[in-house]
């Protein structure tokens, strides 16, 4: 199979799309820019679109999986909807399924969390229901790294120490994941 990935660091810190190839056989392509946001890969203008518009038009991709800045599910939502709803039109256009990798709350206890004005769980919670949202909205699948993230957030160190990138633990857990969400998707279609 092969899998686009659009997002930003929450992609590739640990080079993550080469762990999610690595334990499937899958060739992963990556688009990312440290936090950037979704809509970047809409306006032709911009590097990522500049690459990712021409990349859904002219290859052959099975999944493209879409990650957001890791806040902007919530502080920037109806940004955040629309540049799914409009990436999602352009993935089906090609042939492809779009998969919302969600993310996680930052590390519990810190000020980076504090910064946010708002509790792990609150954080958590807002990030879920965004990008369930979009999901929802756009009959895309989900791997929700976030959940996965909160329930063994106290058993492996999943944070780097700015306390909101993923360690290597993180990364790993979060291309598991994904993994798991098209590789049973895949098989329900027998693909």
């Amino acid at each position: 199979m092969k899998i686009l990935m659009l997002g930003n660091s929450f992609t590739y810190f640990n080079d993550m799309p080469q762990l999610l190839a690595a334990n499937t056989g899958w060739e992963v392509v990556a688009h990312t820019r440290g936090g950037a946001y979704l809509s970047e890969h809409l306006d032709p203008e911009a590097e990522l679109g500049a690459r990712t518009l021409p990349a859904l038009r002219e290859q052959k991709w099975d999944y493209v999986v879409l990650q957001e800045q890791s806040r902007g599910p919530y502080e920037r939502r109806e940004e955040y909807l629309a540049s799914v709803r409009a990436l999602c039109g352009l993935i089906r256009a090609a042939g492809a399924t779009p998969v919302i990798y969600a993310t996680w709350a930052y590390k519990d206890g810190t000020q980076r969390l504090a910064s946010t004005g708002l509790s792990y769980d609150a954080m958590l919670a807002a990030l879920t229901e965004g990008c369930h949202a979009a999901a929802k909205e756009n009959g895309a699948l989900i791997a929700d790294a976030g959940l996965a993230f909160a329930g063994t957030q106290h058993v492996l160190p999943l944070y780097t120490p700015d306390d909101y990138h993923p360690s290597a633990f993180g990364s790993m857990l979060a291309a598991l994941t994904i993994a798991s969400c098209i590789a049973m998707d895949a098989q329900a279609r027998g693909v």
